[in-house]
């Protein structure tokens, strides 16, 4: 496609991520001018540039790097990096959009999203959804997601090679939103933000599934027997770290598989929020475990099976994360009473979720560690 040399600007921040890449790849294919904001020059930043975008390498906790990240800028997908000071970046950005006039901000945010929760990073990206509403002039739009089905379909090689879906979550169910469609969504709004100025768009999936029901959908993408089996938080803990997942990553994760069996994911899904914003249905389960068992390692083999196994032996020798300790250590600031999302009559009504909050419960103190039996 030919591209556009007059049209507005558009920033996508974190580039490289899992929405971050295919918003700007979205936005590509429809001729827009793209400038893709990314960490660090590397094969992403090469196929974004191949496309046709601006590639621009910035620390979003710097105010002159994010001002000339946002020079000439006029619509802007924001995407708070996942770590402690993320609240401190997007004030950096704010602060970047309205000196260089930028008339259209397209927020990443979370289903959970709430003042008095015990994740920090839930806490934060609350209080970055008023911030940015407050940018005089800007038509400020929201896309808060549950659980991504890339949380569940990132395990596709253990499917793939030892035939087990790993359950976190128990019976609990939800709606996942793939990641295509969730950026689709944010592409629809940066393409016509007057239209959906104003908006909350929370992308879901088309049926609520349990991690058992999910192991029977890629058992038939994989054309062999796939059950759910119980993953011990400490093991999966364990696993995350080997993957590279920060420990801050992997204290938050504890409080959103805790809201995961609790039911909140399942709480009004779904929904016609993609269809409404993109003018197409979302897809559903089985399309989207289909891509993922389409990767290299998903494909059965030998070796691969070897790998697998070497990788599960690798997990087993990998220390874990100590929550309490972490806690302890950090001294992240807690509100007074920190309530789960499906507890808290604000988050309720804020979210548009009718009825009573379940049971009403809270979080134990600072030290405490979410149930996750």
């Amino acid at each position: 496609m030919e591209r556009r040399t007059d049209g507005p600007l558009m920033l996508v921040t974190a580039a490289a991520g899992k929405t971050g890449a295919l918003v700007a790849h979205e936005l590509l294919e429809r001729g827009q001018r793209v400038r893709a904001l990314l960490r660090r020059v590397d094969a992403r930043s090469k196929a974004l540039e191949s496309l046709g975008a601006q590639i621009v390498v910035g620390d979003m906790a710097d105010v002159g790097q994010m001002e000339a990240a946002l020079r000439g800028v006029e619509r802007a997908y924001f995407c708070a990096p996942w770590e402690p000071h993320m609240l401190h970046m997007a004030e950096v950005f704010a602060q970047a959009a309205r000196a260089n006039g930028v008339n259209a901000i397209i927020e990443m945010t979370q289903w959970l999203s709430n003042p008095d929760h015990p994740s920090l990073a839930t806490r934060q990206s609350w209080l970055i959804t008023r911030m940015l509403a407050s940018l005089p002039g800007v038509a400020h739009v929201v896309v808060n997601p549950g659980y991504f089905a890339d949380n569940y379909l990132r395990l596709m090689p253990f499917a793939a090679h030892l035939g087990v879906l790993p359950n976190l979550t128990g019976d609990s169910r939800n709606a996942p939103p793939s990641n295509e469609d969730i950026a689709r969504v944010i592409a629809a709004c940066m393409l016509d933000p007057e239209r959906h100025a104003g908006q909350t768009y929370r992308p879901t999936g088309p049926a609520l599934l349990s991690v058992p029901e999910m192991a029977g959908i890629v058992g038939k993408v994989l054309g062999r027997s796939v059950r759910a089996v119980p993953l011990p938080w400490a093991m999966f803990a364990k696993a995350a770290r080997a993957e590279g997942v920060s420990r801050f990553m992997v204290h938050e994760l504890s409080f959103y598989v805790e809201e995961h069996r609790r039911g909140t994911f399942a709480l009004a899904a779904p929904n016609d929020h993609v269809l409404r914003a993109t003018g197409r249905a979302a897809e559903d389960f089985e399309t989207s475990a289909r891509r993922y068992a389409a990767l290299p390692q998903a494909k059965r083999s030998f070796g691969a099976l070897v790998d697998a196994l070497a990788h599960q032996m690798r997990i087993g020798l990998t220390p874990g994360v100590n929550l309490a300790a972490y806690r302890k250590a950090t001294q992240y600031p807690m509100p007074a009473s920190p309530t789960y999302s499906d507890a808290s009559p604000r988050w309720r009504e804020e979210h548009g979720v009718p009825g009573a909050a379940s049971g009403g419960q809270r979080v134990a103190g600072r030290g405490a560690t979410p149930r996750m039996a």
